[in-house]
């Protein structure tokens, strides 16, 4: 009989787990992409205050992915050595620290640095949350608790415009950052009170920390380097970083408990091929809010709630049909439902190439829509490939490289645009008599976008089938 009550109450208490951990990782799924928007929309606003020309506000949103790629796969080993909660906890408290630091900036260059921060502390998070989700919840379920987080991304998404726009138009900019740091410090209350036990697979391996140092510094002086070209100190940083990448390579090779075990990559198609799809992906469409909310604003004169009204429409199609794409993802084939997500996101790109000056709003809120439909066939699905394809015990680590291909693609997406703009506008303001430069440069980077997202579902199908 006591026996029955343990049974009992242990899957009472698995499920209070799995409740608990789903609810926290879906709240801090919402943080991180509601900043993100939200910040999108008042980014003509911040740059007019500080003055800050096309590229130096091209930073505010690279600094935050470029350090979180740097950071991620680290923090994912980490996170599978000494415990995922303990990497989440302390991730949520310094994302939290640093977007209260963010709205006391007295500078461009000063909220830029504070981003840097708050990238460091999303990039404990992503990887480690999703390895959560992993460890708590059984093969059967998955696709549909990554449906939900991939739903909360886009109600934050969605939520970001309208609310940020709001705020930045009556009470300042300053209070998209205030009004956000007391939801991240609840939710650090929240993990110390109710998440209960810890998740640590290979607890008792030792951290690479030369492994990662070398891939850390082989990150900033590549991705720096890109942001860098067309000049050849541009050229001379992206080769500093290959090398670097391939002498991590090797040291992986060689060190009994690698940052990052190769034979991920060796031996298993569906994980590589997944990735390289995500990050294809997110490289194509990351800067796609950055660009129309300096169009809306800029070219159409848009006050910043007006622009946050039409940009939901992407995120809100995205919140909608994210939990049937991860469920159908349980049922179907994740690379038959994630390609057809990338081959109307190829569509909406191609539609964007003809923005103009006398574009209608319904054309710009309805691509948005569609790319939203795309977004969301395409990222449950392909999350759903990428951890399915991995034992266990890589969970952590399978998740840091998912989330950090994710932000490497979101790197490149925005040092595209600040590459195109440095060739079209160079580092001036977007004045009224630059805005045919900038349409140009739109116009350049949206085909550029579409051509490497029409690469990306070849990509996908490519990945071969999972059941």
């Amino acid at each position: 009989m006591r026996s029955v009550k343990t049974h009992v109450d242990s899957v009472q208490t698995n499920e209070t787990t799995r409740r608990v951990t789903l609810l926290i990782a879906t709240v801090s799924s919402f943080l991180g992409p509601f900043m993100m928007s939200s910040i999108n929309v008042a980014l003509p606003t911040i740059g007019k205050e500080f003055q800050m020309d096309a590229i130096l506000l091209s930073w505010v949103p690279m600094a935050y992915v470029l350090s979180g790629a740097i950071f991620l796969l680290p923090f994912g080993k980490i996170a599978d050595i000494y415990g995922r909660k303990k990497v989440f906890t302390c991730g949520i408290a310094l994302f939290t620290l640093a977007t209260a630091l963010m709205g006391m900036c007295n500078s461009g260059k000063m909220l830029i640095f504070f981003r840097l921060f708050q990238g460091i502390g999303a990039a404990m998070t992503f990887g480690t949350g999703i390895a959560l989700l992993m460890s708590v919840f059984p093969a059967e379920e998955r696709g549909r608790v990554l449906g939900i987080t991939v739903a909360a991304v886009y109600v934050g998404l969605s939520a970001g415009p309208f609310i940020g726009g709001f705020l930045t138009e009556q009470f300042g900019w300053r209070s998209i950052f205030f009004s956000t740091a007391p939801l991240g410090a609840a939710l650090v209350l929240s993990i110390l009170w109710k998440l209960k036990g810890e998740w640590a697979e290979v607890k008792g391996e030792r951290l690479d920390v030369i492994g990662s140092a070398v891939y850390c510094l082989a990150l900033i002086s590549l991705m720096y380097g890109f942001c860098l070209l067309p000049g050849s100190s541009g050229l001379l940083f992206i080769f500093f970083g290959m090398a670097g990448l391939f002498l991590f390579a090797r040291w992986e090779d060689r060190v009994k408990d690698p940052v990052l075990d190769l034979g991920l990559f060796r031996h298993n198609r569906v994980f590589v091929l997944s990735n390289l799809a995500m990050c294809i992906n997110y490289g194509a469409t990351y800067a796609i809010g950055f660009l129309i909310s300096l169009y809306l604003q800029y070219v159409k004169h848009l006050a910043p709630q007006t622009a946050g009204l039409i940009m939901v429409s992407q995120p809100v199609v995205q919140a909608v049909f994210s939990p049937y794409a991860g469920r159908l993802s349980d049922r179907v084939e994740p690379q038959i439902v994630a390609s057809c997500g990338m081959g109307l996101t190829v569509i909406g790109l191609v539609l964007f190439t003809f923005l103009g000056e006398d574009t209608g709003l319904w054309f710009i809120g309805g691509t948005l829509a569609l790319h939203g439909l795309g977004f969301a066939l395409f990222s449950a699905p392909n999350t759903n490939a990428v951890m399915g394809s991995v034992e266990k015990r890589f969970y952590g680590v399978a998740s840091g490289i998912a989330s950090t291909t994710r932000l490497m693609g979101n790197a490149l997406s925005m040092g595209t645009v600040m590459f195109v703009f440095a060739l079209y506008i160079g580092t001036v303001q977007i004045t009224p008599q630059y805005h045919p430069a900038f349409l140009v440069s739109v116009k350049a980077i949206f085909i550029i976008f579409s051509l490497l997202c029409l690469g990306g579902v070849f990509a996908s199908l490519a990945r071969g089938k999972m059941y």
